[in-house]
């Protein structure tokens, strides 16, 4: 599904840690408006009315989709400029996220609040994906690979870290697509995500 007119919520403010944080807890997420190569470009706040979201017991995992997983290396926070760095590639369709926006998700890493999750072919980043986790939500920004399913293994490996740490989680990916539905991601509105999100902060992090 696309962004609609409705989700944007608001344009401006600024990538700072404090506001990042204090938008995710309200259930707000940053995107570039107009051309990712504007060095100061206004961001916009978008709040879908329909989010996309992940149980982590609603994962589909296909009997090959797991033979493949099997072939990769899952590591967290080992490669995260990388993975941000194959998440921005221009080369793909859609590409969003501009040098303001990659900075400010490295502040939030450097300083424990954002996450990658990687797939690993022996020394090769195949794929992976990060995002941002307060208290029982990690909310996804992107993922990509390199290797065929590297970015689902990276998801899989997700979900299996996340339901080690035990209490409930929620993935949060935006927005459904065709992709994702696959992968047992659904919609819910606007008024029940947040009342999900406000019950999961108290969730203690995932993340160390």
């Amino acid at each position: 599904m696309a962004p609609g007119t409705d989700d944007l919520v608001a344009i401006g403010a600024d990538l700072e840690p404090g506001t990042l944080l204090a938008a995710y807890r309200a259930g707000y997420f940053p995107m570039p408006l107009g051309d990712v190569d504007e060095p100061d470009g206004d961001i916009g706040w978008w709040s879908p009315q329909r989010r996309g979201v992940l149980e982590l017991d609603g994962l589909k995992v296909s009997r090959s989709l797991r033979k493949t997983a099997r072939r990769f290396e899952i590591r967290i926070d080992t490669a995260f400029a990388a993975v941000v760095d194959g998440c921005a590639d221009p080369a793909r369709d859609g590409a969003w996220i501009s040098e303001q926006i990659r900075a400010a998700y490295l502040e939030l890493h450097r300083l424990g609040w954002a996450h990658s999750v990687e797939a690993w072919a022996g020394d090769e980043l195949a794929g992976g994906l990060y995002g941002v986790a307060v208290g029982g939500v990690f909310a996804g920004e992107s993922m990509f690979h390199r290797h065929r399913d590297a970015s689902k293994a990276a998801l899989i490996g997700l979900v299996e870290h996340l339901s080690a740490q035990g209490g409930e989680r929620l993935i949060d990916v935006q927005w459904q697509t065709e992709h994702l539905a696959t992968l047992g991601v659904v919609e819910i509105d606007r008024a029940r995500y947040l009342r999900r999100l406000a019950a999961l902060l108290e969730t203690p992090p995932a993340f160390w």
